[in-house]
């Protein structure tokens, strides 16, 4: 990597992620312990999933988030479909956020063997923290019935998405600004209020 594209974490960054999340988890505590509770009684109690994600500079750590899958089936509950559906079982990652792993704003984490095994200038993306929303994640809000309608649809991720939304990513990266930052956040909003 070039060390003069690569650039410091911003401060303001870490300042907006820290103080949103940490007023944000504040605000929806009550509605944090209803949907454990729900997701406990749904699929069996803890009511959080933990999986393993690529992070920071390609470091593994623990997303969160509420289960919705039955234990039994691996297939996703009536509550489960409704918690994904409003995006609500990805709002135990606020805690990641406090934790330093995530920003509000960034690719969301994948899986390994993704975001690690990238090349040359497109590492930078390792460069971000994983985030609670993205362009990316914004144009591909519903991925699994994009990749639902394909034949094969890990060729369809692996060939036409993935590249995709790292091409996205590292344009989010040479672009890294407050105002992005505040017009993804506030895309966000508008595309779930619809």
């Amino acid at each position: 990597m070039n060390p003069e594209i690569v650039k410091k974490y911003p401060i303001w960054k870490m300042l907006m992620d820290y103080s949103i999340a940490f007023f944000a988890v504040i605000l929806l505590l009550p509605l944090f312990f209803l949907l454990v509770i729900i997701a406990s009684i749904d699929t069996g109690f803890p009511g959080i999933f933990v999986q393993k994600r690529i992070g920071l500079n390609g470091e593994i750590f623990n997303v969160y988030k509420f289960r919705t899958l039955e234990p039994k089936t691996s297939r996703k509950s009536r509550i489960g479909l409704w918690l994904r559906k409003y995006k609500l079982d990805e709002l135990p990652q606020l805690i990641n956020i406090l934790k330093g792993d995530m920003s509000l704003v960034g690719p969301r984490p994948d899986i390994p063997g993704y975001y690690d095994k990238l090349e040359g200038e497109n590492r930078f993306v390792l460069l971000l923290k994983p985030g609670l929303t993205s362009e990316a994640g914004i144009k591909y809000r519903n991925e699994e019935q994009i990749l639902a309608q394909q034949k094969n649809p890990l060729q369809y991720n692996d060939e036409i998405l993935f590249p995709d939304k790292v091409k996205m990513n590292l344009d989010y990266y040479h672009h890294l600004s407050f105002k992005n930052d505040l017009y993804i956040l506030l895309k966000t909003f508008s595309v779930l209020k619809s």
